[in-house]
Formats: structure tokens, sequence, C-alpha cells
């Protein structure tokens, strides 16, 4: 057990004489738990040095171990779920000493890619689709005539998603050779809630149960006959309400639930099935942050885990900066205390989402429906219907997993349902899965929807206000970590809805700026002597205020950290055409293409959305607006 982060490599030579896979399965079994030991030693290091996720890997350094050493990788198929869990997977598979590049610009991504490795089958960074990858790979080895085995790892929280039953239920029907592995550590991301999290954790962890177990094998062992009645009628109990039960049902061969931390019996269990036709599930137990004491007393807490830097002075400035996701929550409890309909939904992203005050004052009224952004939209939905104000707090990136609910059962029915949109545009070092690149683009088309992108947190604040007051489907997007340090009103003060600001009065160019970037834009402005608009709303569009620009200014340059691609600055070139203006825009937002893991500065340079690029994009567009007539003359 490791009390502590070493800050220094420690030693592993068992583990250092691991290059890949093949050399681990040199071994012998017994050797596998040193390995194992090693290994999550190590992981704690990297981690320290590099920051990322953490619980869930170190409690998955046996099964990796055990998986690689049974499995003949990268031949055969591992898929991992969500992907955070598989920094032990990257260590045995070639990159041990690329560990230390981790999520930073240039080095390994913190989930698996393709292309980083021949071992990484499967790019994932949202839950619940191993199964179905897994199966897709499966028939395909079918098709191809080989004998490749398929391995999916799926968590108890991803299993809560519809995605994952859709696969089992296919999976069993077409009989197909591969292995589902159930990692139960009664744990997704937040503490899992739900029917199936609460019938996995009844069974297996009920004190009382075991307590009556133990005592009941005491007194009945001194009677033999009376002891065999009761072992089957416990086996024949357990049958009937078991999750084994369940998976049965579906078709799958049930095996577990075993030690998950167990290295020797978990190479036992897989070299049994490996061999064993048709689709399997076996069923293992363990702990988030096995192995380190700190994650193992608060696996919510250390679900990942910041690099660890010198200590540094606090200067005053910072203290006065507050993540969104706080600003969102400070907000959700005092409208809610003003307001008894307000009900607050959340796909297991209650910590994230800033949600744990109002999770606990106001419990009738909060709802963590765990890894299902489907099921939580519409919900939302029948409670609106039923005159109820609903609020649902998701990422951008997994609200892209709900769209069509969002689309049928939210706004064609004209729903009055708010959408705090968190971790809008890139988010730094998780890298393209987790950006929210794409939300303006995709809520823009939806008719009945107004969609706020406030600039900086007090902006948030009042924006969030007017979204809750409008009567229909409402978004406010707005990024991860801090902002500006922006003074917030006490008051519930929402900003009439459609209406911009002008920041800056300047000549010729005109940027008009949706959302964050705000303070970019107020640096390039200053630069070029620009005018710089607040638009605040993407939609409706602020179409006075755009009138007002074009009749004054040159160039209109639209600024947005979202896809160009059907974005904020789309929708001005759009009104523009509408009214028959022309008028050149230049429109500044994320390229056509995934911009990798990096700090997020980095990743804004790299999509050439900083200060330096926006205002030598914008000197380019003048200087070739300037040269137009000689060249057509």
């Amino acid at each position: 057990m490791f009390n502590e982060i070493p800050r220094q490599r420690p030693e592993t030579p068992l583990l250092d004489s691991i290059a890949l896979p093949e050399d681990l399965r040199l071994l012998d079994v017994d050797q596998l738990q040193d390995v194992a030991q090693q290994l999550r030693h190590y992981l704690l290091y990297c981690v320290g040095q590099t920051g990322g996720h953490f619980g869930a890997g170190l409690g998955v350094v046996e099964l990796t171990v055990a998986l690689h050493y049974v499995y003949n990788t990268p031949a055969d198929k591992i898929i991992w779920d969500v992907g955070h869990q598989t920094y032990p997977h990257k260590i045995l598979t070639g990159r041990r000493e690329a560990m230390l590049s981790m999520r930073q610009k240039d080095g390994l991504a913190g989930f698996p890619k393709r292309s980083e490795s021949e071992y990484d089958t499967f790019g994932v960074g949202h839950s619940s689709t191993s199964i179905s990858a897994a199966l897709g790979m499966a028939l395909g080895h079918e098709m191809a005539g080989l004998d490749n085995k398929t391995v999916a790892i799926i968590g108890d929280g991803a299993m809560t998603a519809g995605m994952a039953f859709e696969a089992l239920n296919h999976a069993a029907h077409t009989e197909t050779d591969m292995l589902v592995i159930l990692n139960d550590n009664n744990m997704s991301i937040s503490k899992n809630v739900g029917g199936l999290a609460t019938y996995f954790s009844r069974i297996w962890a009920s004190k009382s149960y075991n307590a009556l177990r133990e005592g009941s094998r005491k007194v009945l062992s001194k009677i033999p006959a009376a002891w065999e009645l009761a072992r089957k009628t416990e086996e024949h109990m357990k049958g009937m309400v078991s999750p084994g039960t369940l998976f049965e049902e579906l078709g799958f061969n049930y095996v577990g639930p075993i030690d998950g931390h167990d290295t020797a019996g978990l190479v036992r269990y897989l070299t049994n099935l490996r061999d064993i036709k048709g689709p399997k599930l076996l069923h293992i137990i363990t702990q988030k942050g096995k192995g380190f004491a700190p994650a193992e007393a608060d696996p919510v807490g250390y679900h990942a885990l910041n690099k660890i830097e010198p200590k540094q002075p606090v200067q005053d400035v910072a203290s006065s900066k507050q993540k969104y996701q706080t600003i969102f929550g400070d907000w959700l409890c005092q409208q809610a205390a003003v307001d008894e309909r307000l009900v607050a939904i959340t796909p297991a992203m209650c910590e994230g989402s800033g949600m744990v005050d109002f999770a606990r004052q106001f419990p009738e009224r909060f709802h963590d429906v765990a890894i299902a952004e489907q099921h939580a939209v519409t919900l939302a939905a029948g409670l609106a219907c039923e005159g109820q104000k609903p609020v649902v707090a998701i990422y951008s990136t997994f609200l892209q997993r709900a769209y069509d609910q969002l689309v049928h059962d939210v706004a064609i029915q004209n729903l009055d349902v708010t959408f705090g949109i968190d971790r809008a545009g890139l988010v730094g070092e998780d890298g393209p899965t987790h950006a929210g690149s794409f939300d303006l683009s995709f809520l823009r088309c939806i008719p009945n929807m107004i969609i706020a992108a406030p600039s900086d947190e007090a902006e948030c604040h009042q924006l969030l206000c007017s979204a809750y007051q409008f009567k229909g489907p409402a978004a406010v997007r707005y990024p991860r970590g801090t902002g500006i340090g922006a003074t917030i009103t006490t008051e519930l003060q929402p900003l009439p809805v459609g209406v911009g600001r002008r920041v800056r009065e300047g000549k010729h160019i005109a940027i008009l700026c949706f959302g964050t970037l705000l303070a970019n834009g107020e640096k390039a402005s200053a630069q070029l002597n620009a005018t710089l608009c607040d638009m605040r709303w993407v939609k409706p569009l602020d179409e006075a205020l755009i009138l007002d620009l074009v009749k004054q200014h040159e160039l209109i340059v639209t600024l947005e950290e979202n896809a160009v691609a059907g974005g904020a600055g789309s929708a001005v070139s759009e009104f523009l055409n509408s009214q028959g203006i022309s008028v050149p825009v230049l429109q500044l937002g994320l390229p056509d293409s995934y911009i990798d893991h990096a700090k997020q500065s980095q990743m804004l340079a790299a999509a050439g959305l900083d200060p330096e690029s926006i205002v030598a994009r914008i000197q380019t567009r003048m200087a070739s607006l300037a040269l137009r007539p000689a060249v057509n003359a």
C-alpha cells in the first residue's frame, strides 16, 4: 500500500524488463503480482509528474497484467471502455518511457489512440462503446477466417448506458466468440446511481448478507448434511437474484464475481474463458484507487490528479477567480431557492458540473441519471410537460450523444428546458474526445432554441438567468476552468435576449466575439484599433447591432471557440446574405480538423485563436482587400 506520490522514479527492475507484452508472457505466473506492484508504483510516479486520470488505472493494474499475459496482443484485441483506465496498458505496450509526456503537446494521449499504438485497438473518450466495438471486431475476425480473440472491458458505471445493453443483446444474438469483462467497482466518475448499480452493490457488498453467510457457515459446518443443503439453497437463490441471471438470460455465459486484484486467479479464469466459444461475461470486483491509500479513501477526489508542482505564493488576483462550474452551481442553488419548480438533472457529472451543493440542499429535486445522456434529456422533457422547470447540466461533448432527444423530444415540442453546457470549446489535455467544438453548430440549426455564449463569469450568471426565464429550449455554453475574475452580482438579473454590447470603438474593422475569447479579442482590437463587440447571443443574433457595424466598418470579423463550419460566424454571414448585404467577413474559429491534446493556450495557438494569430490573420485579410482593386485592374 502506498501513501504518497513518489517524487523520484521508483526502482522497477522487473517492469523495466518488459518492453512489450511478449516479454511479459515469458515470466512465470508467480512473478506477475510483483509486476503489478511495480507497475502501480511507476503509475503513481508518472501521474504525479504529468497529472491525469488516476484512480481508474490503479484499479485495473492486475487485470491489465493478466490480459496481456493470457492474450496474444495485439493480434488478440483488447477494447477498453472510457479509456481513462488505460495508463497501465500503455506502460506495458512499449510506451513506458514516454509516459512522462502524457497529455502534453506532441506527447502521449490520455486515452487510447489508434494512431499512437497498434495495441490501442479502438480510440475512446466517451463511455459504453466497448462492447459494440468489440462485437464489430469479433465479427470482422469471423469474416476474415481468423481465430483472433476479442475482449471488451466495461465498468459498472458505463454499463448503465443503453448502448451497452443494445450491444449485449446483439452479441448474444450473433453467438459471436467474445469476452466482456464487467469491472465492478461501484463507481463511475461520481458514485453510481440507478437500478443496476444498486443491484450489484446490494447483493455483493451487503454487510448483513456476508455476516449471515459467515455465521451460518460456522454453525452448519458441524452438520455436514445441513451445510450441504444450505449451500445448495444459497446457490439456487443466487441464481434467481444475482447479476448472472440477467446476463445468462441475454445469452451470455456468465462467470463471477471474482477478485479483480488476484493476478494469478485472473490468469486462471481468463485462460479457461479464452478457449470457450460464444459470448461470455466475466464479472470482477475491483477497488478504484487500489494500492494508494488516499485514493481508496476518496475515489471521487482522486479520479484525476493534478501535476505535483512546487508550492508557489498565492497571488491575490488568482484568489478572485472562480471556475465556471462553480458559477453554474451557485446560480442553480440561488435560482432553486426562489423557484420550487426547478429540477436539476445530470448524467453522472454531479461533481464535474458543480452540483454537489445543490444535491445536498435540494435532494428531492436532484436527479443524477448515471451515464445515460439520452434519458437525461427526455426525462427533462417529461418534467417540462408537467409544468416543472428542468435544468440539464451536461458537457458539450456528451450532449452530442443526446442530439436526437434534444431535437425530437424537447425542441419540436417547444418544451421549457434549460441546458447548462459545460466544457464548451477546447479543454486542454483531455484532447479532442472531450472538446466542445461543435455545440454552436449543432444547436444553432434547431428551431425554437436560443443560445447564449457569455464572455466572463459575471455574464454567465446573468445569461443563465435569461435562459431560465425564457419559455422554451435555452442553452448557455461556457468553458472549462476559471474566468477572468469578474465581479458576480448577488441578484438574479437576466440580460435581454438577443442583445449584445459594444466593448471598444475603433475604425475599419469590427470584431464580433461570441464567448470567452473576448479577452483575446480585446488585445487584438487594441493593437488594430478595431471596434470590439461582445455579442452574448448566438441565437437570436443582435441583428440591429450587426447592421450598424456593417455601415461603419470595412471588414467584419467573427471570433468563436467553436467550429467555423456552421458556427456563430456562419450565422452572421447568413444574416447578411439574407439582407442582401455584401461585406467582407472573416470567420475565426476552430478549423475543420481535430486539435490534439496540449495546454489550452497551446491548442488555441494551433487553431489561430491566440491574440497574435488573430491580429496576423486580420492583417492578412486587410492586405488582400487593399490589393484587390489592383489585381482586378
